[in-house]
């Protein structure tokens, strides 16, 4: 009988700022490599000028290594500007509405839609 465990490595997401605006990915992987394993880099640009906007997420293979990258770099001059990195907490995810058809009105009652009932009467319409 063979019993096989399996650890998960929870993956966790840095955020880093106060880089040059001129960094790269390769750059910035560089700086952060000798206290984490870095599995990838999204820099933030702008989407019309492709600038940096001065920020990135990382995402590292562990919370140990994560937080020697923080107590390491954070504050850490570069440049004229000075490192912060923090851990970025996940949301959890908002289960999302149910989608309507395109072109549908929404409904505004408050009950079922089969509360029609025929023998009902009617309120009289105002008259101006």
């Amino acid at each position: 009988m063979f019993i096989f465990v399996f650890q998960t490595s929870v993956m966790v997401k840095l955020f880093i700022s106060g880089f040059p605006l001129n960094s790269t990915e390769l750059e910035i992987v560089q700086l952060v490599g000798p206290y984490a394993t870095v599995s990838t880099i999204k820099i933030v640009r702008d989407k019309i000028s492709k600038k940096c906007k001065g920020y990135a997420f990382l995402e590292v293979t562990d919370q140990k290594e994560a937080e020697a990258a923080i107590d390491a770099l954070s504050g850490t001059p570069l440049g004229d500007r000075e490192l912060t990195l923090n851990i970025v907490e996940e949301k959890p995810v908002k289960p999302q509405a149910p989608k309507r058809p395109f072109g549908s009105k929404p409904s505004y009652n408050s009950g079922s839609s089969n509360n029609y009932d025929p023998q009902k009467k009617k309120r009289p319409r105002r008259t101006t």
